[in-house]
């Protein structure tokens, strides 16, 4: 194998790992927005568990945030507007990629 072969896997190898954080973080943040949803909704303990899995699998719906977004806003109603989601979402970001890298 030569150089730039082994430069080529390197960067592919890199990107592919980058890619899969990037991944896990989004789900995290997913997750943590069904969480703070489930909360306002009153929902606790496996209640809330199931219900942030249903925003994770909101995710997989179409491309985008839009899908949780919507998700979240229709069932939380009056409690929070799409804004209010994405500020959170925002915020959560932050808070899953800090995980994400800790677990790594």
């Amino acid at each position: 194998m030569t150089t730039f072969d082994d430069r080529e896997n390197a960067f592919e190898n890199k990107y592919k790992h980058d890619e899969e954080m990037k991944f896990k973080a989004q789900m995290r943040c997913n997750k943590l927005l069904g969480l703070w949803a489930a909360e306002l909704l009153g929902k606790t303990g496996e209640d809330a568990n199931a219900y942030a899995i249903e925003v994770v699998k909101s995710d997989f719906e179409e491309a985008g945030h839009e899908d949780v977004i919507r998700k979240v806003a229709q069932d939380l109603g009056d409690l929070a507007d799409a804004d209010t989601i994405r500020a959170k979402m925002d915020e959560l970001t932050i808070v899953a990629k800090d995980q994400v890298m800790k677990e790594a």
